[in-house]
């Protein structure tokens, strides 16, 4: 049996990856196509307790060390447990998020050694690399406002604790992502984010075709 292919979608919060990915759902669902959605953090039961302490804007004591390795432990038992059973049983998975949103966020966001992020997260994946990458660009100060008013609230709320960081933070992230698409130019393709979301998911939607057809 072929194996199947894993493909993950990135970008900074407010992108709209989220909403692209169940666009690419949707779509594929007529496909006869063997596959499985996924998210991180939170794929797997234990991964969505993980989930639950990361995201809490209520944990503002929540160091950068301690959020890069509850990460990395969602990560591993989302591999283990989901992940690598589905494309060994020849499942594709499309997955929102993954290892690099790690290495964009805490390692370019944070500030931690991104040599050492990377091996960490190499670790945590049994060195598992998607067949795809679909990053979302988008600018950052749009990304806020799209933040800010996904929930139809157009003061300033926040759904967890990422959403609430500097603009500064989130441009790093955002640097992080482009930089990573410069060194793996074949498997990390940028959309840009901007333009009608229609259109946006024509283009990933290619991408995701492309990815699936058969080798």
């Amino acid at each position: 049996m072929a194996r199947g292919r894993f493909i993950t979608f990135e970008g900074i919060d407010g992108s709209g990856k989220t909403t692209i990915l169940q666009r690419i759902d949707e779509v594929l669902r007529s496909s006869g196509l063997r596959y499985q959605v996924t998210r991180e953090p939170g794929g797997t039961p234990i991964g969505y307790e993980i989930r639950t302490i990361l995201l809490n804007a209520a944990h503002h004591q929540l160091v950068p060390s301690t959020e890069l390795l509850l990460y990395a432990a969602d990560r591993a038992q989302h591999v283990s447990q989901l992940i690598q059973p589905a494309l060994q049983a020849g499942r594709h998975v499309l997955c929102d998020r993954y290892a690099d949103a790690t290495i964009a966020y805490q390692g370019y966001g944070r500030g931690h050694d991104l040599e050492w992020v990377q091996r960490l997260m190499e670790f945590a994946t049994g060195g598992l690399k998607p067949d795809l990458t679909v990053v979302l660009d988008l600018e950052v100060e749009i990304a806020q406002r799209r933040v800010r008013t996904r929930s139809g609230n157009l003061m300033p709320m926040f759904a967890d604790r990422l959403d609430a960081e500097t603009l500064e933070f989130h441009q790093r992230v955002r640097n992080g992502y482009l930089r990573l698409a410069e060194q793996e130019a074949e498997r990390v393709h940028i959309i840009p984010a901007a333009a009608e979301i229609e259109r946006v998911a024509e283009m990933v939607y290619e991408l995701v075709v492309n990815a699936l057809q058969p080798r």
